[in-house]
């Protein structure tokens, strides 16, 4: 049989469920997801194998309206990474409909899709009556020319299988792009700080999330088969440091641990995490903390 080999592009709103649909397809934790919107801020690509065909996922950061340089980055990085890919999928909530945010991506899409196929999934669908479900199928087709309509649940696997075996067959003919055990492109450095910032989101509130980054500084294989991770998490202001450390620094022992199981999880080996809290109040005008990030600074200029 002939191989294949393609990039899909998920892209929605903050929360539409990108991120679980990529881990559920992938079968592996490789997206950052928590209950906060704009949590993904870089195009995490999960590798999944089907029959003959490799699916690359790009998973987009949410599309919003950006309102600082590191939202316009990101809503950059999302648009970009739906350019790139050969198949582009839009997911959109069952029980929200067609959104104001829904209708500004029905905008994007009309420009950037000439030439590829976009599929459509209705996610969370446990959430609504059928009768409702087929309304709303109706109406985003009549806005768009979808190829194909999925009605799913990204959280319980409903039809999951069903898109990713009709993706499969969507993707052009060619050597696969990344070695067959891969499942994700970023450097472990990235993912280490993604599970790390993620543990941080969860635990924290209000704004506060998105005025930190974690950056892994240094990566050390030991002899015996563990790793040395040491991390830095930035923070703009001297008020959030204390936050982070919490009471008596319980806070980030709390997230230490946490983040550390996780990636000895993933990992499939001991992991030492040592975090240091550092405030730099201008973090997020830094191009180096975008690059970190796998963003492009200049995206978020004006």
């Amino acid at each position: 049989m002939t191989k294949s080999a393609g990039f899909v592009a998920l892209i929605g709103e903050p929360n539409a469920g990108k991120s679980t649909l990529t881990n559920r397809m992938v079968g592996a934790k490789v997206s950052i997801v928590t209950h906060k919107v704009q949590t993904t801020r870089t195009r995490i690509r999960g590798v999944v194998i089907e029959g003959e065909a490799q699916i690359v996922f790009v998973d987009t950061p949410g599309l919003f309206r950006p309102r600082r340089h590191l939202d316009r980055a990101m809503v950059a990085a999302a648009w970009g990474g739906a350019a790139d890919a050969d198949v582009i999928v839009l997911l959109i909530e069952a029980h929200r409909g067609v959104t104001k945010g829904v209708e500004k991506i029905l905008e994007g899409l009309r420009e950037i899709a000439r030439g590829r196929l976009v599929a459509l999934a209705i996610n969370k669908i446990d959430r609504v009556k059928s009768d409702a479900l087929l309304a709303l199928t109706r109406e985003m087709n009549e806005r768009f020319d979808f190829a194909e309509t999925f009605m799913i649940s990204a959280e319980k696997g409903h039809g999951v299988e069903d898109l990713k075996k009709w993706l499969a067959g969507k993707l052009p003919e060619g050597p696969w792009l990344y070695p067959e055990d891969q499942i994700a492109d970023l450097p472990l450095r990235m993912i280490a700080s993604e599970m790390t910032r993620e543990k941080l989101t969860l635990r924290l509130h209000q704004e506060l999330p998105y005025q930190l980054t974690v950056e892994t500084e240094n990566w050390e294989e030991r002899k015996d088969g563990s790793v040395k991770v040491d991390q830095l998490i930035y923070v703009a202001r001297d008020g959030h440091k204390g936050i982070v450390l919490g009471n008596k620094g319980e806070t980030i022992k709390a997230v230490s641990k946490a983040a550390r199981m996780e990636l000895a999880e993933f990992l499939g080996r001991n992991v030492h995490l040592f975090l240091q809290v550092k405030v730099r109040p201008g973090w997020l005008t830094e191009a180096e903390r975008y690059s970190e990030m796998g963003l492009n600074f200049k995206d978020g200029r004006q």
